[in-house]
């Protein structure tokens, strides 16, 4: 039985799984083989949905191993394994950081990934579930972000915390923090101006910022990572800075449907170690959800 959240991220991985599947329907349809030619082409179609090299390498032996194992008798069986295979690899112990309470979220990334959209439909769910939020504006840069945070605000029924444009951010990370300890709310989510991971300065008023908000929040601080799915390998060069400066806490990738390489959230948890906690098929307020690894690999795969 499919949920109505597993047919839109379905929907989502559309460009993926087409690209995926496609690959693998040639694979299958050259014949039923394990021999070496089956496992080279495997690999190659993982590696080309932007998956990893090392992950590819990983999930491959695995699979190698199973049909071993198991005496799976043809390639159509190995690849019914591939979901499973795929779904342990996303699959981590952490604690979704959205399902603590208190807690205050510092919402962080480049530019152009979504971060304020991704704040208001965070708060948006959170408000819906009938939780209590406050919202922090501190992407004071950029000349519509404070406008579009109120507009999701006020969507959402909750409030926020706001300075002039062009004020201090880390004023505006206290100004919220210090609101909240007040009100008790039990969501903070502070939005931040989109920063170049590649430069010094802009990543030192970002760990001002965390800092501030640490020394200052009752609750407990998390730092979580919007990530455009759609810049693949690139994307994960810049989560490698973000958590080097402030030790991320979780991942949001939006995007997934604009993109044809949706094997990245592997590539994600695996040579990060950092648990992607929302994926983002679509524009709407409901296209941001949790990320279940299970769901996620079959709809990649399209078996299931």
């Amino acid at each position: 039985m499919t949920t109505p959240w597993y047919r839109r991220i379905s929907e989502g991985l559309t460009k993926s799984r087409d690209r995926l599947e496609g690959q693998l329907n040639v694979i299958l349809n050259r014949g039923p083989e394990l021999d070496e030619e089956f496992w080279e082409d495997l690999e190659d179609a993982l590696i080309g949905s932007d998956i990893g090299v090392t992950a590819v390498t990983e999930i491959v032996e695995r699979l190698r191993d199973s049909a071993t194992r198991k005496a799976l008798p043809d390639a159509a069986a190995v690849v019914d394994h591939l979901a499973e295979e795929l779904a342990r690899e996303v699959t981590t112990e952490a604690p979704d950081v959205f399902e603590t309470a208190p807690v205050t979220v510092l919402v962080v990334g480049v530019n152009g990934t979504g971060k304020t959209t991704t704040v208001g439909k965070l708060a948006t769910e959170a408000a819906r579930t009938g939780k209590s939020v406050l919202l922090g504006s501190g992407d004071t840069y950029r000349a519509a972000a404070v406008e579009q945070l109120d507009i999701w605000a006020e969507r959402a029924g909750v409030p926020v915390i706001r300075r002039e444009r062009g004020a201090d951010p880390a004023a505006v990370a206290y100004d919220t923090v210090t609101a909240a300890n007040v009100q008790r709310p039990d969501l903070t989510l502070i939005d931040t101006a989109g920063r170049l991971h590649t430069s010094p300065d802009l990543m030192r008023e970002l760990q001002k910022v965390h800092r501030i908000a640490t020394r200052e929040s009752a609750a407990p601080v998390k730092v979580v990572l919007v990530m455009d799915a759609t810049t693949g390998q690139n994307g994960l060069a810049q989560a490698r800075e973000f958590d080097a400066a402030l030790d991320l806490d979780g991942i949001v990738l939006t995007k997934l449907d604009g993109t044809a390489k949706g094997g990245i959230a592997v590539a994600v948890v695996r040579e990060l170690g950092i648990p992607i906690v929302r994926i983002g098929v679509g524009e709407g307020a409901d296209d941001l959800k949790p990320f279940v690894p299970g769901e996620y690999a079959r709809a990649l795969v399209g078996r299931g």
